[in-house]
Formats: structure tokens, sequence, C-alpha cells
């Protein structure tokens, strides 16, 4: 007859510690970055406050602006739904970026370089098939697939110079950003300016990856097309995480290069191929920026997306389903910030507060984490003492 373990203290087995142990971590995963945003915003609301503003009716502006809850006006073909999808669209290329980092970041790799190869991408995109005359059909994958391509090589470029040559990967990809940055502006004020808007002129319709003012029903709409390849992306970085031998393998070199190698793991393989995942979604983040949320490029400006991405993805536990969680936070304060203004009378600036305040505490997790282990321990330990 076997014991029952409800009525005795039977020592729990194996698969029950390692369950028990999987549960707590991903109870971690999830209740650190939330404790981080609560603390963030009460602390932001504080500073809202001392300004003369009220903080629920600026935090519920910023809901508004971003289509999360309805105005008490809209103007004609807007509506809530018109103002979601544009913050999908104004979203979409944050995930992308933010799974770059993640990549990157799996194998101890930072990746500073995203919004440098964002812009390759875009450029490339831009050149070779937004000026083009191709029909939709084969002008919107050409685009995805030429912004995985160029986006692809500037991470492997990367990747090799820091497994052939020890190359640090931050200086690589910051100097890659300028000459990136530089040789595009040159490229646009050379050949490809508009000169009304002294940007890169506008790509064709049939090649951007946001279908602009599409009539449905009394509304216009923009029917941002690459989210759902960020969608299906999310779904591939956590099946090569967690349910491949590359996914282990860059783990494994993320935690420790010389034990990696010591277990027979190529480092510089994984190195490389990391960097070159990283940047092909890089390259995905630039071409649905460039040609799908704004449809023309501006000269000498380097995105913050590629920086942001880096904290989005560090809030998001670098796990591809809480970046997409992380992704709409971040991207609804900057996305409603306009309208916070306007609604409650709180500076735009006041958003980019917010922001920091959220990445400050996020940053913060390490010791979150250490308390909750601790206070764990301490538990287990009261336990052990009484029985």
């Amino acid at each position: 007859m076997k014991p029952d373990r409800k009525q005795g203290n039977q020592p729990e087995t194996r698969p029950e510690r390692e369950s028990a142990g999987r549960a707590h971590r991903f109870w971690n995963a999830v209740k650190i970055p939330i404790l981080a945003i609560l603390i963030s915003l009460v602390a932001a609301g504080v500073i809202i406050a001392v300004t003369g503003s009220n903080p629920f009716k600026a935090y519920y502006a910023l809901l508004q602006g971003s289509g999360l809850a309805p105005k008490s006006s809209y103007a004609n073909y807007k509506s809530m739904l018109t103002d979601f999808l544009s913050y999908v669209n104004y979203f979409t290329p944050m995930i992308f970026a933010a799974l770059a980092v993640a990549v990157a970041l799996r194998a101890g790799l930072f990746n500073i370089g995203v919004s440098g190869q964002m812009l390759a991408a875009g450029f490339t995109a831009t050149v070779l098939v937004g000026y083009s005359h191709l029909n939709a059909v084969a002008a919107k994958p050409l685009v995805l697939l030429i912004g995985m391509a160029v986006g692809g090589l500037a991470g492997a470029l990367v990747g090799f110079l820091k497994y052939r040559f020890n190359i640090n990967e931050v200086v690589s990809t910051i100097m890659l950003n300028y000459i990136f940055q530089y040789v595009v502006s040159f490229m646009i004020n050379t050949y490809y300016v508009d000169p009304v808007s002294r940007q890169s002129k506008e790509v064709s319709p049939a090649s951007r990856l946001t279908l602009m003012d599409t009539p449905v029903g009394n509304l216009k709409i923009d029917i941002p097309l690459g989210i759902l390849a960020a969608l299906l992306a999310v779904v591939l970085v956590w099946i090569l995480f967690d349910r491949t031998k590359l996914g282990y393998e860059l783990k494994a070199v993320g935690f420790s290069r010389s034990a990696a190698r010591y277990a027979g793991i190529r480092v510089g393989k994984c190195m490389v191929l990391s960097m070159t995942i990283s940047g092909v979604l890089a390259g995905l983040a630039g071409v649905t920026y460039y040609l799908g949320y704004m449809g023309s490029i501006q000269p000498k400006v380097l995105l913050n997306t590629g920086f942001d991405a880096i904290a989005v993805s560090l809030l998001g536990s670098n796990n591809p389903f809480g970046i997409i969680f992380s992704t709409m936070l971040i991207s609804l304060i900057g996305k409603g910030s306009t309208y916070m203004r306007s609604a409650a009378g709180v500076d735009t600036e006041i958003a980019s507060v917010i922001t920091g305040m959220i990445l400050l505490f996020s940053a913060c997790s390490a010791y979150f984490r250490y308390r909750m282990e601790r206070k764990k321990r301490d538990k287990e330990q009261t336990v052990k003492e009484e029985k």
C-alpha cells in the first residue's frame, strides 16, 4: 500500500521539486515587472500631481490617445478603432526590435546597433522596392525579404568581428550606427530627397506594409500588415529559445562561454548565429517602420527605437511573450502623450519621465528578485525548524 504524502511529512520527489521551481521562477518573472511598473506609476503620479495636474486624468488620457479608451469626440472618419490600429501600427516595429535585443542577450551579447540595422534595411528596401513599379503581391513580401537579408548581414558582420578578432560588439555596433546613419543621409540628400518635406521621397503604396486610409464603413483606417509578421516572430523566437538545440546552446554561451566551450559547444558559431538572427529581426523592425508606419526616411536621424528596445526587452524579462506586453506599455506612453497634453494639460515631456521611471525600476529587478528569493529561503528555513 502506497504511503499518503498528505498525511505524513514525506519529502517531495525530484519531479515535484522541479515543477515547483519552474512555477516559482515563472511567477517571479511575472511579479517583478508588474511590481516595477506599479512603483513607477505611483512615483510618476506624484510628479504629475506636484506640477498641478490630475495623475488619474493624465493616465486615462494616455489610454484615450492610444485607442484603449473612448474620447469625448472624434474627427471625421475617425473613431476609437482607428486610434487603436494606429497604436498597433506604432508599436509593431518595437516588437521586432525588442526581440532582436533578446536574441542577442540570450548569448550574452548586447546589440546596441538595432537602430543602425533598421536604417540600413529600411533604406535598402526603399531604394530597391519602394521606388519600383512592382505590384503589391510581389512588393510587400520582397520588402520583408530584403529587410531580413540586410539586417542579417549587418548582424553577422558584428558577430564575425566578435568571434574572429574579439572586437567588443558594443563598440562595433555603435560605430556601424554612425556609418549607416551618415551614408544613408548622404544618399538621401544627394539622390532621393523630397524638396518639400526634406525627407526621402514617399514609397509606393504597393510596397508599403501599412494600408493607409483604407475605407471601412464610414471610417478611414490604417491597417498594419506587419503585426502579423511580428506575432509570428514572437512564436518562432519562443520556439528557438525553449524547444531547439540552438536555443539551449545560446543560453549556455550566455551563462558562461568557458563552460559552454568545455561542454563541446561551438561558442564562435553561436555568437555569429545569435547576432545574425538579431540582425534579421532588426531588419524587419526597419522595414515595418520606414515602409510601414512612416513611409519615408528622415536624414541624419537615428531612431531611439533600437535603444528603447533594450529596456523593453529587459522589462519583458527577455521572454518573447513578455516583450509583447512591455512593448504595448512603453508604446502606449509614447503614442498617448500628445493627447495627454491636450486633454489633461500635462506636458509631453512627462511621458518621457514616466517611461524613465518604469525603466529605472525595471533595472532594479535583480534587487527585487533577491528580496523575493531571500524571503522564500527564510520561509523554508522556518518550516524546517518547526518540523
